[in-house]
């Protein structure tokens, strides 16, 4: 099971608590991933195409619950994803018609409603359970353990633009693409998906969110700390490099036995352990030395290296 159908699997569960609530779920389910047929005045039937047998059977449910209407299920398998897709057909029946004006998908006299059933979000619970079977009809997420993302494709841009606030009562920032003829409603960041989750109902999803970040969150410091020690060994690496053939150069220019004895014994250790960082060949002197104090030598055997440059030329 993908993780976008856990999530539905979840949201299927959520049973809203009041019966406004339950008409804007079956109100958002029509909307978003249904298809009315019209044959003349009062005469409507509807089919509702699904890929996932959680909102299935929602729509099934408070069909029946809500306005008794008959129903068939056409269970079809794709042979070329593997996949079942549930085709729910709701034929041409007297109470139809004024299902779908309760529902705020047909406006008397008008037709289609462009935008989100206003007249049935009078609730926090009616709010919840409409973005809820927007999400079921048209939603995908993403598994938390890859990328952050959620979205919800839906068609009309009055609709979409409405649905999208709707979302931001959630304290959430959507936005929202145009995608060939549809609107795609999207969230990036985790915030915001665990926010919408749990606005929907979906909580244990919204815990597994968490704890796959933190996961992911550990996994990126790891990283970070070991990129940063091969970034400073590769320098120290370098730096080693340097000063041996530093020290090569004193040692024909000069005579290593002509440098001061902080120096010498530098340059000693150094040929030593030509693989240890700064601070740690400090550690290996006799007394031990700060880096700072290493740093100084390395620069004192510069300058006499320089000098004796100058001196070799002229």
């Amino acid at each position: 099971m993908s993780f976008t159908a856990e999530v539905k699997d979840e949201l299927a569960r959520v049973d809203g608590p009041t019966r406004a609530a339950q008409y804007a779920q079956l109100s958002a389910i029509v909307r978003v991933c249904g298809t009315l047929s019209f044959r003349g005045p009062g005469r409507y039937s509807i089919k509702i195409a699904t890929e996932t047998g959680a909102v299935a059977r929602t729509a099934i449910k408070l069909t029946h619950k809500l306005f008794d209407l008959e129903t068939t299920l056409t269970v079809r398998r794709s042979v070329l994803h593997k996949t079942r897709n549930y085709l729910i057909e709701i034929p041409e029946q007297e109470a139809l018609a004024s299902a779908l004006v309760e529902l705020g998908i047909l406006v008397p006299g008008r037709g289609l409603a462009p935008g989100v059933p206003r007249n049935l979000l009078r609730t926090r619970s009616a709010i919840a359970a409409f973005v809820r079977g927007a999400f079921m009809a048209g939603g995908f997420i993403a598994d938390p353990r890859g990328e952050f993302h959620l979205e919800i494709a839906v068609t009309g841009e009055t609709f979409a633009n409405e649905l999208v606030a709707l979302i931001g009562t959630y304290g959430v920032k959507a936005r929202l693409n145009h995608r060939r003829g549809a609107y795609a409603i999207y969230l990036k960041s985790y915030e915001d998906i665990t926010a919408l989750l749990r606005g929907m109902g979906a909580e244990r999803v919204a815990q597994a969110v968490e704890v796959a970040r933190a996961k992911k969150s550990v996994k990126n410091d790891v990283n970070r700390r070991v990129n940063a020690e091969m970034a400073n060994q590769a320098r120290s690496t370098d730096a080693a490099a340097d000063q041996l053939e530093l020290i090569d150069e004193a040692e024909a220019l000069v005579g290593l036995a002509s440098l001061p004895p902080a120096v010498r014994a530098f340059c000693e250790c150094r040929r030593d352990n030509p693989d240890l960082s700064l601070a740690a060949l400090g550690q290996e002197m006799d007394p031990p030395a700060s880096k700072s104090a290493m740093y100084h030598r390395v620069l004192r055997l510069q300058r006499i290296v320089a000098d004796a440059r100058a001196e070799s030329t002229d």
